[in-house]
């Protein structure tokens, strides 16, 4: 077996040297690489090799070289060594030079410098392949040649470059008959069939004309009207890729003209663009259109029931305590109940009807085209019906209601913004009615708004003011007849709309941060009330004050009771303070601190509430409590229903396991207190005994216990 070697002639050391080096990673085991740096030394160089019987397969020259051209260099090398293939590395694409090359030193392949390494291995390899096969003349010149009988000396450039394009490139001529197509082209289009569609170019066409799924604005309908005219389109094919399509009519030489079609596929970009769309016009957690689409589709309806006359509809709505769900269990849970919740609403609705995520647990749905109001009844019962079964979300058992406020056109607003804010505004009604249901706007609700704005400015002036008093209500001791404890209970004498329940203000101050100093002030208030009491020779009890959850974001809440009750003078162990279990869930961490402090202090400890909440019996062994306060809520139909009874029974059992003790309130009748003493509890409070009072009803009250023993012992 002869040896064989590839030449490589450039006069830049650089460029030859990584040219040689290339070429010996793919080829060196088969090949001598052998480098000329002028031709002067290739023409020698080729003169050794063959006077040693070294075969030469191909030389690889560059055409701009000092002494002797790259071009001159290789038609001299041709009539001296025709069997050898040629290939030019070029800087400058010169159609004449190559166009000579071809015609006269058969002239294999151009390569554009800088070249691309992979490019330059697969070019080298087919020819190589070529000179084994004996084959004498080049794909290019083939294609050139190709090109010279149908269109002319004008295509060599677009032969020379087709296949190195990303792009798919098709020419046609001006008949709409197919001159050249690439393969990236094929690969695009999802031909696979090359070899076919080669033979009989016309079914290069008929085979692409298959493959589009939707046209968007395409031209290729059919043969006569194809590639005719610019155009730029978008196409999607039934393998899901969406292409880019781009005409351009070129003028030749000899004034015949072609249209060169190039084809992109833009799939992954079009995808982008819908997922952003998307997502400017929707919910990421639950998929509903969002504030923006809602608005947009609203628009459109108001516009068009206002050409028609017809009605509309708008419901505003949330989830009934969501917070607190989301608060005691976490966001995660409280992220897939919504999307539970969402699955429930979307089957309650009609086709045509959008709803929305306005934020948070908030809702709004538009109903176009409704007939009259027992329309948007319909849809509303039907909404609080399906969320009437529980939810089972990773082990918890979640029940959840929903308010609706409901504004209709043109009755309640003729504009967006006020059906919105009217609709907002009846569900406001719907949460003072007692949640779980929904209410219809009035002018009535707009005239209670504005008080309740009114309300919230004038609670701003009601601490200066001395606005606010304290009443107390007794916590009575069942075995000794005694009261126990009094609880502090804040109440608002306002100048003009009078007394005013805790349930209307606190919720305001709740919000707007004012509950810190007004807890300030009922915390001193009580104090000073139960020094008072002591002063004047009553027995020596414990006042009961509550404490906001908002109180526990302030971190010198330890200290600010401290101050209180060094200025009052009261010892620690006569004051209790009572939270919500709300408080130990938001930040469990820092109040079981607070309250661990507390406790070492000697301060008792009270759960309001409790048995409302999601964690109560895993929170009770974490934080030091004294006592638990049973939501009246289970007290009300004790006697009645089953399941509350079991509930006080299994709380009750459980304080006295615990060594806590337990205050059932709201007691209103004898029977309820008689058999909460059969079960073991000892400490109630409610109407029974007595209402909340002012400060000098209750001292009259602790001075004359007779009337809670008589209460008490009455059966």
């Amino acid at each position: 077996m002869s040896e064989k070697a590839i030449v490589c002639v450039d006069d830049d050391e650089i460029i030859l040297n990584s040219l040689g080096e290339q070429l010996k990673r793919a080829f060196g085991d088969e090949y001598t690489i052998e480098l000329a740096s002028s031709g002067a030394e290739a023409m020698e160089l080729f003169a050794e090799l063959v006077a040693e019987e070294v075969e030469i397969p191909l030389i690889i020259s560059d055409q701009n070289m000092a002494a002797i051209s790259g071009d001159k260099l290789l038609i001299q090398l041709h009539d001296l060594y025709p069997e050898t293939l040629k290939i030019l590395l070029t800087g400058e694409s010169n159609a004449e030079v190559i166009r000579n090359l071809v015609n006269v030193s058969a002239l294999y392949r151009y390569i554009a410098k800088p070249w691309d390494e992979t490019d330059l291995i697969l070019t080298v390899t087919e020819a190589l392949r070529c000179y084994e096969q004996g084959a004498r003349l080049n794909i290019q010149n083939q294609l050139l040649l190709e090109a010279n009988q149908k269109l002319g000396e004008s295509l060599a450039l677009l032969v020379a470059t087709l296949e190195a394009t990303a792009d798919g490139i098709l020419v046609v001529n001006n008949q709409g008959q197919v001159i050249r197509c690439n393969q990236k082209f094929l690969h695009l289009w999802g031909i696979a069939n090359y070899a076919s569609a080669r033979q009989n170019q016309d079914r290069i066409i008929d085979l692409a004309l298959q493959q589009i799924k939707t046209p968007y604005t395409c031209n290729l309908d059919s043969k006569e009207t194809v590639f005719n005219y610019n155009n730029y389109s978008l196409l999607e094919l039934k393998n899901g890729k969406v292409i880019e399509c781009y005409s351009q009519t070129q003028q030749l030489q000899d004034l015949s003209t072609t249209i060169v079609w190039s084809f992109r596929d833009v799939t992954e970009r079009q995808k982008a663009e819908q997922t952003i769309k998307y997502q400017a016009f929707h919910d990421t957690l639950t998929g509903l259109a969002n504030r923006s689409l809602f608005n947009c589709k609203l628009a459109s309806a108001l516009q068009k029931s206002h050409q028609s006359q017809n009605k509309l509809a708008v419901l505003f709505f949330d989830l009934d305590r969501f917070k607190t769900i989301n608060d005691t269990l976490g966001h995660a849970i409280g992220d897939r109940l919504l999307q539970a919740v969402v699955e429930r609403l979307l089957s309650c609705i009609r086709d045509g009807d959008t709803i929305s995520r306005w934020g948070g647990d908030e809702f709004t749905l538009l109903l176009p085209h409704i007939h009259a109001l027992e329309d948007a009844t319909a849809i509303a019962a039907r909404i609080l019906q399906a969320l009437q079964p529980p939810f089972d979300i990773e082990s918890h058992r979640l029940h959840v209601t929903s308010s609706m406020g409901i504004a209709i056109y043109p009755d309640h607003g003729t504009d967006s913004d006020t059906l919105l804010k009217n609709a907002d505004a009846a569900l406001y009604k719907a949460k003072d009615r007692g949640r779980n249901n929904y209410q219809y706007y009035n002018q009535t609700i707009n005239s209670q708004g504005k008080q309740l704005l009114q309300l919230e400015n004038r609670l701003r002036y009601a601490l200066n003011n001395q606005e606010f008093i304290l009443y107390y209500q007794p916590i009575v001791d069942i075995t000794t007849g005694k009261i126990a404890k009094m609880e502090a209970l804040l109440r608002w004498q306002h100048p003009k709309l009078g007394l005013i329940t805790p349930n209307i203000f606190i919720p305001l101050a709740e919000e707007n941060g004012l509950i810190v100093p007004i807890g300030e002030w009922v915390l001193e208030k009580a104090c000073l009330q139960n020094k008072y009491w002591q002063k004047i020779g009553l027995s020596p009890l414990t006042i009961a004050v509550n404490l906001s959850p908002r109180q526990f974001q302030e971190s010198d809440l330890v200290d600010k009771v401290i101050e209180i009750l060094q200025k009052t003078g009261l010892q620690t162990s006569y004051l209790e303070l009572e939270i919500t279990e709300t408080v130990t869930i938001q930040n469990g961490d820092i109040a079981k601190n607070i309250l661990t402090k507390f406790k070492e202090m000697e301060i008792s400890l009270a759960m309001d509430d409790f048995g409302t909440g999601y964690s109560s019996l895993s929170y009770l062994r974490q934080f030091p409590f004294n006592t638990l306060k049973v939501d009246r809520s289970f007290i009300k139909n004790i006697l009645e229903a089953p399941e509350d009874r079991a509930i006080i029974k299994a709380i009750i059992s459980l304080g006295q396991g615990l060594g806590i003790s337990v205050v059932a309130e709201g007691i209103e009748t004898v029977e309820s207190k008689n058999f909460l003493h059969s079960l073991g509890c000892r400490y109630m409070q409610g109407y029974y005994f007595s209402r909340p009072v002012a400060a000098k009803d209750a001292t009259q009250l602790l001075q004359n216990q007779d009337l809670i023993v008589t209460n008490i012992k009455s059966v």
